[in-house]
């Protein structure tokens, strides 16, 4: 295929990955990114090794090294009382087994790797503090005006193909599939802490899970293993579409008042939380057409269950490298990308779905999920995200 002229809005986690994916097959990108800054405050993530090969594929293994923790596996307790439940193993034996790491990282130091490799690419414009103002496509491409989002100049772009990375509220997204978001009823709230102020059984390298009925919470350690990120989920009874307010902690506290000691210690810590209502929806009918795709939380936002949400973002940017690649017609590449995609992303909502249920579970089926916990081990957990983490790109 000859080189592409690509325009990819958004400029998150798949934004960015997929301007990296594209330009290295050849293209030039143009990302137009809204915000003027790409900070994120109290907000960790984890890559599992289908997503983290994909990057380590990009050329961009070393910087993560150097990054990333790679925790040794997860440990589950109950909530209320501080017993283990079970684990599942990651580290070294995780790696072997699929080829790469599980690594935790922060978010922001995430967006720096892959910032600063998309800064060192010469085929790729970053055009921040802009959005996107008018649309149309042609049978030949497509053609936008954006505008700076201070009322500043506006511009006219044109090109092959055009990509919706614009996050789960996307306004691309409403040109294939208008379904509006379905508040979860639930709620993440985020924090960073010195890993040293945590409750001293919890400053070791691994993960931690906690389960109780309607709530758990994870943290692990990012930053070099300097600080603690921690995430409670818990309910809400009406959600806000605001992305990221401030929680106040009194009311996270009153939502664990038979927690273990250790848990209560670490969620009375913060200051402050960062607050995210979790929206569901089902992957977008279809993920792309004509000259126009969408990929990551615009075309198929994913709950947090599985950890899943940046990882398919990774792998969408994989995925339309690739059949982009192998095809000289861009709509009938879009297509091959979108057939692609759809089981596999719907199979990982699906199970992200399955997982909340069982982690939030009240006593009956909690004692049928930490029996089988139990009896399937480390190992046997691990081997259970065989087929989420085995994943690869198409050669």
């Amino acid at each position: 295929m000859a080189a592409l002229s690509i325009v990819i809005v958004g400029a998150g986690i798949g934004g960015l990955t997929a301007a990296l994916a594209l330009s290295g097959a050849g293209h030039a990108v143009t990302l137009v990114e809204r915000r003027t800054g790409f900070s994120e405050v109290g907000a960790g993530l984890q890559l599992s090794p289908n997503a983290s090969a994909v990057l380590i594929g990009l050329g961009l293994g070393a910087a993560l090294r150097r990054a990333a923790d790679e925790p040794p596996g997860v440990t589950v307790r109950a909530l209320a009382t501080g017993r283990v439940i079970g684990g599942i193993r990651l580290g070294p034996a995780l790696r072997e087994r699929h080829g790469a790491p599980y690594y935790v990282i922060h978010r922001a130091d995430l967006q720096t790797i892959l910032l600063d490799a998309v800064r060192g690419r010469p085929d790729i414009r970053l055009c921040v503090g802009r959005e996107v103002s008018d649309l149309r496509e042609r049978e030949d491409g497509v053609s936008l005006t954006i505008t700076g989002i201070d009322g500043g100049r506006s511009e006219t772009l044109n090109a092959d193909l055009l990509v919706g990375a614009d996050g789960v509220r996307s306004s691309l997204r409403q040109r294939f599939d208008d379904r509006p978001l379905r508040l979860h009823r639930e709620a993440a709230w985020r924090a960073v802490i010195p890993r040293e102020a945590a409750p001293e059984m919890l400053q070791g390298d691994e993960t931690g899970l906690w389960l109780g009925r309607r709530r758990h919470v994870v943290h692990y350690p990012i930053n070099g293993g300097r600080r603690l990120n921690v995430v409670a989920i818990v309910p809400e009874r009406e959600g806000d579409e605001d992305w990221g307010r401030i929680g106040d902690p009194a009311a996270l506290r009153d939502h664990f008042p038979d927690a273990a000691a250790p848990l209560v210690s670490l969620i009375g810590l913060p200051d402050a939380w960062v607050v995210w209502s979790l929206v569901d929806r089902p992957a977008a009918r279809p993920i792309a057409r004509g000259r126009i795709a969408l990929l990551g939380d615009a075309a198929h936002p994913v709950l947090p269950f599985l950890a899943q949400g940046a990882a398919l973002a990774i792998e969408d940017a994989a995925v339309l490298a690739a059949e982009l690649a192998g095809q000289d017609d861009v709509p009938t590449a879009l297509d091959r990308y979108a057939q692609a995609r759809l089981p596999r992303v719907r199979a990982v909502q699906r199970a992200a779905r399955r997982n909340g249920r069982f982690y939030h579970a009240g006593r009956l089926i909690g004692f049928a999920r930490d029996t089988a916990m139990r009896r399937l081990g480390p190992e046997g957990m691990s081997a259970r995200y065989a087929w989420i983490y085995g994943w690869r790109p198409p050669a």
